[in-house]
């Protein structure tokens, strides 16, 4: 409890220029310079805005003479202005160093514009004594915007924060806070907001559990009606930070008297003497001695710091090693430094050669790197969740290509008719299949591709005449022109061009969706989409161009003249008319005569079954041979054109050369550095955010190292 007898005028306080006072260095025990050393080097790393430190706070309500407090216990002098004491935090840390200097700065706050921070942080200046921080504590209320009390557009409050830093050979290290008066009524000068500012600001400072609370209560004033009290019962609930008037506070209480308005001008020694003579008479010489008075205050803080340092020392300790750990992970989740164009060029580098080794195992099929996973074996194989096993995926689709030309590749489904000689019972098969296939209402993934439409061996026949009789040359009535086969050919593969460029659809959808599942594993997501504008989407629609210029080349092959040299073409003609043979003796057979029960040839009869087979329409001759010869032909065309195609198309120009094209490293070499940076260039964003973490673990290690030391300089 403080007792002060008037408002303190305007006037600073002047004290002898000198920057040591004995005050001071009764605020610490040979043990407590111990501790407090630790304190000191781990401040001096920078620790103080990342875990709480040890430090005293004097807190109150507006008028209950904290300032006061700070002064009668630091005996350093601070400026008073009418009506308005503390208008932001100002934090004087006390150093121990061989030379003795005063230095102050502003801390400003975290929500300040970058601007208006940078503005701020300029602000530094150097004194030479206690009677020029009055005039610099002023010019620093200006710069922080802090215009004349209660005039308009002029904030009474701010959250930045004063450093005053004091260093000298006799020094604490030691740090002791004087925050703004709780505001009880709001009026013109003081908001509503401007009360709020202050309530959060003084609780920011309670709430560290490493810090002191001089809760400073007037005695002018009932206790019950200071709210200084209540913020301390609700922020430190056991009252073991807490040094004030409450009873119920472990720490106890304590009072002071602070200067009356005529002794202004007493010295520091002068205002402890007065002090002591007050507590020496009436009812205040009955309250025990370690309970008033500053020097006695002192020694109570000395004490006090003291256990609460060694207290606190083990979970420092812990929380510097917690938070490191988080940093180090935060820094890591950041991915590789490149604030250069060189680290940017070695980052791509890394992920080229990563990108490189996953597609060319991906294409080979060898599936051993965890990239690759698990198969899903409920769902289709070329399904997002399998394209990791690009290989098998391109496999099931060539598979499945095949399948679709046999099955649909051909126009016209010729079926089979009793005794019909050129009936190739095997192409009848394949209609039908081909039919019930497509009527499956469940195959939908080529329910849009052509469907054969189907004809009867005389509707074939009839189409077969009618190219013929469009197509005829000068040759010999009962032959056929060779543009016959070329016309039929062309007619009957018609639907082949449909169903490779769907198949090449479909082959590039999952290479380039399996190249994103690759990109996405080795490369940080921010680098995926400009990858993709610079080089992956240019590289995979040339290789789709290319694609598609070979199946051009090999489309207009199939148009020149009926060309082939493999023996399986002659052989399933031969087949075919040895087939009509048997045909022929087998019904030569069945109308032979019977006698007694035994089978007896009629020569007779089988020259003439074997006279009447032959087709005396020259046309129809020449069509049914021309469509013998074109099943034949269409047959072996059909194998290679499925081979060509999935050779010299899919692989050739798209699946094999993708480890190639897809930011290979001989990809990756030829970047510019302008490219090099639009893809890896670092956000600024993200720039700051590493500089500050890593500046965060280096003050985190230099804090780890500098505590081990310390402690066990502790422990000698």
């Amino acid at each position: 409890m403080t007792k002060d007898t008037a408002t303190p005028p305007s006037t600073p306080l002047r004290e002898d220029a000198t920057l040591t006072t004995a005050s001071l260095a009764a605020l610490q025990s040979d043990d407590q310079r111990k501790v407090m050393d630790i304190v000191d080097k781990l401040r001096r790393s920078g620790l103080n805005g990342i875990v709480g430190l040890p430090q005293i706070i004097v807190s109150g309500d507006q008028s209950s003479g904290k300032s006061s407090v700070l002064e009668a216990i630091t005996e350093i002098p601070f400026p008073r202005k009418e009506n308005l004491c503390t208008r932001f935090a100002t934090e004087i840390i006390l150093r121990r160093s061989p030379s003795s200097t005063i230095s102050v700065k502003i801390n400003p706050d975290k929500n300040r514009s970058a601007e208006e921070q940078a503005k701020l942080k300029s602000f530094t200046k150097t004194i030479e004594d206690f009677s020029q921080l009055p005039e610099i504590i002023d010019d620093a209320t200006s710069a922080m915007g802090l215009g004349q009390v209660g005039a308009i557009n002029s904030r009474a409050f701010s959250r930045d924060v004063l450093s005053i830093v004091i260093c000298g050979p006799d020094r604490p290290q030691l740090t002791l806070v004087d925050l703004p008066g709780l505001i009880h009524a709001t009026n013109k000068a003081q908001t509503e907001s401007d009360k709020e500012l202050i309530i959060n600001l003084v609780k920011d400072y309670m709430r560290n559990p490493r810090t002191i609370i001089l809760a400073v209560v007037s005695a002018k004033n009932d206790f019950a009606n200071q709210i200084i009290l209540d913020h301390c019962k609700k922020i430190d609930e056991k009252g073991e930070r807490t040094l004030g008037v409450n009873i119920y506070l472990k720490l106890g209480w304590h009072m002071l008297r602070n200067r009356s308005e005529d002794q202004m001008g007493f010295s520091f020694e002068k205002r402890n003497e007065a002090e002591l003579l007050f507590f020496s008479k009436g009812r205040y010489n009955d309250l025990p001695r370690e309970n008033v008075g500053i020097d006695s205050l002192r020694q109570r803080l000395s004490k006090l710091l003291l256990n609460h340092l060694k207290r606190e020392l083990p979970s420092l300790k812990d929380e510097m090693s917690t938070k490191l750990v988080d940093t180090m992970q935060d820094i890591e989740a950041l991915g590789e430094k490149r604030s250069t164009v060189e680290d940017q060029r070695i980052m791509l580098m890394k992920i080229s050669i990563r990108t490189h080794d996953l597609l060319g195992s991906a294409i080979k099929g060898y599936y051993e790197d965890p990239f690759f996973g698990t198969i899903d074996m409920h769902a289709r194989v070329d399904s997002l969740e399998n394209l990791h096993r690009l290989r098998a995926v391109v496999q099931h689709l060539n598979m499945r290509f095949a399948e679709n030309v046999r099955l649909r590749g051909h126009k016209f489904a010729i079926g089979s008719e009793p005794g019909d000689d050129t009936t190739d019972e095997e192409e009848a098969d394949i209609a039908a299949e081909a039919i019930a296939d497509m009527e499956d209402d469940d195959n939908e993934i080529d329910s849009f591709l052509p469907k054969p439409k189907e004809l009867s061996g005389e509707d074939a026949i009839s189409w077969v005449m009618k190219v013929l009789e469009r197509t005829r040359g000068q040759e010999l009535s009962g032959n056929f022109n060779a543009m016959l086969i070329a016309q039929l050919f062309r007619e009957q593969s018609q639907p082949w061009e449909g169903i490779a460029k769907e198949h090449i659809s479909n082959v590039f959808r999952v290479c380039k969706q399996a190249v994103y599942k690759v990109i996405q594993h080795t490369a940080p997501a921010e680098f995926r989409t400009r990858l993709a504008t610079l080089t992956i989407n240019a590289n995979l629609a040339k290789a789709l161009e290319g694609c598609n210029k070979e199946l051009k080349q090999i489309l207009e092959d199939k148009t020149r003249p009926p060309m082939t040299y493999n023996h399986y073409f002659t052989t399933i003609i031969q087949q075919q008319r040895q087939r009509k043979q048997n045909t022929l003796h087998e019904k030569a057979m069945d109308e032979a005569v019977y006698e007694e029960g035994e089978s007896l040839l009629d020569r007779e009869t089988m020259e003439r079954l074997l006279a009447d087979s032959i087709e005396q329409n020259m046309d129809k001759f020449s069509s049914q041979e021309a469509l013998n010869t074109q099943r034949a032909y269409y047959k072996d065309e059909m194998k290679y054109f499925v081979n060509v195609v999935c050779k010299q198309v899919i692989e050739r120009h798209l699946v094999d050369p993708l480890p190639r094209i897809i930011l290979s490293p001989m990809v990756v070499t030829k970047f510019t550095d302008e490219e090099v940076q639009f893809v890896a260039a670092e956000p600024p964003e993200i720039t700051r955010e590493r500089a500050h973490l890593e500046d965060r673990k280096a003050m985190l290690e230099n804090g780890m190292e500098t505590f081990r030391e310390a402690m066990g300089g502790l422990r000698r």
